[in-house]
């Protein structure tokens, strides 16, 4: 009989069609958050509300991940906006605060020390794109928004 052959054969050819040519896995280190309208900016750049403006990044490993040498940045090409980390380790599971404006640089929260009028702020209040690369410039995971209407975007 031919009829069970030929659903065989379809069935095989439903499963290969399915199954996706290679499997790309998520990056370990990625964007949890970016909060671009910090409250009560404009302020002309109050360290306070610099610092109300920030992005967040996890490491959804098991293992600790040295970001030494990795760099966060914005759409613009301005030099100034790219953090780049130092001697830190984003532990297993662990997510790390990039604040915008000056304070002490703990285990949780890093500070970008940017102070100064309205151009200290890196997040533009309506759309930009968030950058995280790891120190040999290859790009790990990006966020973007697109939104006049919230003050942060869950990435």
């Amino acid at each position: 009989m031919r009829i069970p052959s030929v659903l065989a054969a379809a069935a095989l050819t439903v499963a290969v069609v399915s199954q996706p040519a290679h499997a790309v896995a998520a990056p370990a280190v990625v964007f949890t958050k970016i909060y671009y309208d910090s409250p009560g900016s404009p302020d002309f750049g109050k360290n306070s509300n610099l610092n109300g403006e920030y992005a967040q990044i996890k490491n959804r490993t098991k293992k600790a991940v040295s970001l030494r040498g990795w760099t966060l940045r914005d759409a613009t090409k301005r030099p100034d906006h790219v953090y780049t980390f130092g001697a830190f380790t984003l532990g297993a599971g662990k997510t790390v605060t990039v604040r915008t404006g000056r304070g002490k640089d703990t285990g949780t929260t890093r500070y970008w020390n940017r102070s100064g009028g309205t151009f200290a702020y890196i997040w533009n209040q309506t759309a930009d794109t968030g950058y995280l690369r790891d120190a040999s410039g290859g790009l790990i995971d990006s966020c973007s928004y697109n939104s006049s209407r919230a003050a942060f975007k869950i990435c």
